[in-house]
């Protein structure tokens, strides 16, 4: 596949094997080590239609349709963010940024990717680390990591020990001011040339497919 920066790709990502929302990026850098994308506060995407106040991660999968939700138009709601995606790794760090560009800090989104052309197909692990600007951080979703260990739309036991300590892995480096923690990417600004990419047609898959 084709790396010019700026090409629009489709960050999917799915929650116990269904699609939760689907947001349009611009890739900034792809290199045998990772890529980097841009997400852009308000960037139009689509979002699963789940009744009202009800949260994809909350509905049991089994209580759930085998065929997905069906999707509406939306924007996304939180700020731009700066998203590296390593090679291999089972994590993505997102550099979040204010309304004045000024850096937020760090999310740790623990994940598996696959992908797929054009579309960043992500399975969420639930659990995710947050690092503050001094590189203090803590854990995110523990409780519902937890509960939703065993069950077979997520992971076993024996995953749950090795997405721990995927993010534990990563702290470690959050608290020796290593990459990506080390102070680089926290002033990134993209081109001007970049508006918000188009919302796009609606995912064709609403269940996540195989390798």
């Amino acid at each position: 596949m084709r790396a010019e920066a700026g090409q629009i790709l489709r960050w999917n990502l799915f929650i116990g094997g269904h699609l939760s929302s689907s947001v349009p990026v611009r890739l900034v850098r792809r290199t045998d080590a990772g890529q980097w994308v841009w997400l852009e506060s308000g960037t139009p995407m689509w979002r699963t239609t789940l009744p009202r106040r009800t949260h994809l991660r909350d509905i049991p999968p089994e209580a759930r349709s085998p065929h997905g939700y069906p999707v509406r138009a939306g924007r996304w709601p939180r700020g731009s963010a700066l998203i590296h995606q390593p090679t291999g790794a089972g994590h993505a760090v997102f550099w979040f940024f204010g309304r004045g560009h000024d850096f937020r800090g760090w999310y740790v989104n623990l994940e598996h990717r696959i992908h797929r052309g054009e579309d960043i197909d992500v399975a969420d692990h639930e659990l995710d680390v947050v690092v503050a600007p001094d590189r203090g951080w803590r854990w995110k979703d523990e409780r519902s990591f937890a509960e939703k260990t065993g069950h077979p739309a997520y992971w076993s036991a024996e995953e749950a020990v090795a997405i721990r300590t995927e993010g534990r892995r990563v702290t470690r480096l959050a608290e020796a001011g290593a990459f990506p923690f080390d102070g680089s990417w926290c002033t990134f600004t993209p081109p001007p040339h970049w508006t918000r990419p188009p919302r796009g047609p609606a995912p064709a898959h609403t269940v996540l497919r195989a390798p």
